[in-house]
């Protein structure tokens, strides 16, 4: 129970990477509070976990891109928690159109959720770690390290978050407060949904591609199995002094230079 008494509030937790964290955090001993937009499949998790682990968890509501929802709820969420020792800011999204096609709306709900969702996540996280300590895990992607055709608004937000998280993790790691930036290659819903665009002889060629790239088993991995436990090495009293990081979780596909 290496997370014992531990207070975490995981964005973007009703399912995929982030309902997998919530879930590993509250079974090493974490309270959690989870916070989306899926409301259904937050209470959901939210039960499952107290059945389970006795009161661990609470669901919020909150859209992160929102700064006096997201003041309101971390308010909310902290004195319920009765601190804060870890933000694991999940949330994003994704979407994929040619890059001299994508339109002002479609920039602008990338980067609301993935950069500004970031900011202020990160700064209402702070305020109540400033001086106590704590932990700030954000989330990249390989989009944003590598050429990602389809996806210029998706990679430059991912860009956004790394060059963020290096420096807040300069300015706030001598209030005690550490930032790092994790990028998993995972199968999540959301990559069930991209495979499901996807024809026979594409989904094959893919599949072969992907075989190809990761060296790990020859797909992307597993959730819980493979990503959930780096999160809670992350949380826990190990990892204190790690901070300023780009943590790849993706069985080789690409190595962070």
């Amino acid at each position: 129970m290496e997370l014992q008494g531990k207070k975490i509030i995981v964005t973007g937790g009703s399912r995929g990477i982030g309902a997998s964290s919530a879930r590993a955090f509250a079974a090493h001993g974490a309270a959690v509070a989870i916070v989306d937009v899926l409301d259904d499949a937050g209470a959901a998790l939210a039960a499952e976990i107290n059945d389970r682990d006795q009161g661990k968890a609470r669901y919020y509501h909150c859209d992160i891109a929102d700064r006096g929802a997201v003041d309101r709820v971390f308010g909310e969420a902290v004195a319920e928690l009765g601190g804060l020792d870890t933000l694991a800011n999940v949330a994003g999204v994704e979407r994929f159109v040619a890059a001299e096609s994508i339109t002002d709306d479609e920039w602008d709900l990338i980067f609301d959720v993935n950069v500004r969702g970031t900011m202020l996540t990160n700064q209402a996280a702070y305020r109540y770690m400033k001086g106590r300590g704590g932990r700030i895990l954000n989330f990249g992607s390989d989009a944003g390290l590598l050429p990602y055709p389809n996806g210029a608004h998706y990679s430059a937000a991912k860009g956004a978050v790394f060059s963020w998280t290096r420096t807040i993790a300069h300015e706030w790691g001598r209030h005690g407060v550490t930032a790092n930036t994790l990028v998993p290659a995972l199968w999540t819903p959301m990559y069930d949904e991209h495979r499901a665009t996807m024809g026979g002889d594409e989904l094959v060629a893919h599949d072969a591609m992907m075989k190809g790239l990761i060296p790990v088993g020859g797909r992307l991995g597993d959730p819980d199995g493979d990503f959930a436990p780096v999160m809670v090495f992350l949380a826990g009293d190990g990892a204190r002094f790690i901070n300023g990081q780009i943590i790849s979780v993706n069985g080789g596909m690409n190595s962070v230079r």
